[in-house]
């Protein structure tokens, strides 16, 4: 295979859409400007839907306020609180469920190293934090029966 025959002009745009976690991309004031069939599929809103919508479509109410004092900081200092490193929040569904995510940060910058925009990958945690929670139930159980 030629290393020097480009890439399909179109080879971005179907990486990000058929990309197998959810990706979502918001601007310097926190709508969404990208939004994969994965992100469709975990949070259920469409595109149509979801595209120029404040991220507060995906916020649980309660951590609104956290998430948009690190937002705003963030797009100030050009710095992130986990540097990128893989967190577990809660998400709001189109149906009104709140999920478990697993979701990953990072600053879009323009070429002045600006921060223009967030990007996150997300996957479903869902599953993982209830069997971590029966986990814990059973583990506290025996150290209960054991005392």
């Amino acid at each position: 295979m030629s290393h020097d025959t480009p890439p399909a002009p179109d080879i971005d745009r179907r990486c990000v859409e058929q990309m197998a976690d959810a990706l979502i991309c918001s601007d310097r004031q926190g709508r969404i400007v990208r939004w994969n069939a994965a992100a469709t599929a975990l949070f259920g809103f469409a595109p149509a839907v979801a595209l120029g919508q404040s991220l507060d479509l995906i916020i649980p109410e309660k951590l609104r306020a956290p998430h948009w004092s690190g937002f705003e900081r963030a797009m100030q200092t050009g710095v992130l609180r986990l540097n990128g490193q893989a967190t577990v929040t809660k998400a709001l569904t189109a149906d009104g469920r709140s999920i478990y995510v697993d979701m990953s940060f990072a600053l879009v910058t323009d070429d002045a190293g600006q921060a223009i925009g967030s990007v996150a990958i997300a996957r479903d945690a869902t599953r993982q934090r209830e069997e971590l929670r029966q986990l814990r139930e059973r583990l506290a159980a025996l150290a209960a029966g054991a005392a």
